[in-house]
């Protein structure tokens, strides 16, 4: 039948060339998605200073650390933040755990964040 319309049957042919290509051809990119509203920089945290007040990626030193700057540390509450206080001075951070200060599971928790510094 396509041969009997020599037009039809060079549509045909032509639209059997053409298709390959059309299925490889790649979409247009998306668009940017725009920036986020200013409320998006109250969630973030302060580059200045940490929750403690200390300048950000600063170590907590357990010897001059109040009890709220303790207390801000994952794991450390009210009894526990007392007893650091309790137990200074301290020459190194890990006798949080020799002197039965914290037991060593909040210990890892911490010891990335604090500092026993010496005057």
């Amino acid at each position: 039948m396509l041969l009997r319309n020599p037009l039809l049957a060079a549509s045909f042919l032509a639209a059997l060339a053409v298709s390959p290509l059309a299925a490889q051809a790649k979409p247009a990119p998306a668009p940017a998605a725009a920036p986020a509203p200013a409320a998006d920089k109250m969630a973030k945290p302060d580059k200045v200073t940490g929750q403690n007040g200390a300048p950000a990626g600063a170590l907590l030193d357990l010897n001059s650390a109040t009890k709220e700057q303790l207390e801000s540390l994952s794991g450390i509450g009210t009894a526990y933040s007392d007893k650091i206080i309790k137990g200074r001075p301290y020459a190194r951070k890990d006798e949080l755990v020799s002197k039965k200060v914290l037991p060593k599971a909040v210990y890892e928790k911490i010891k990335d964040k604090v500092v026993a510094k010496q005057k």
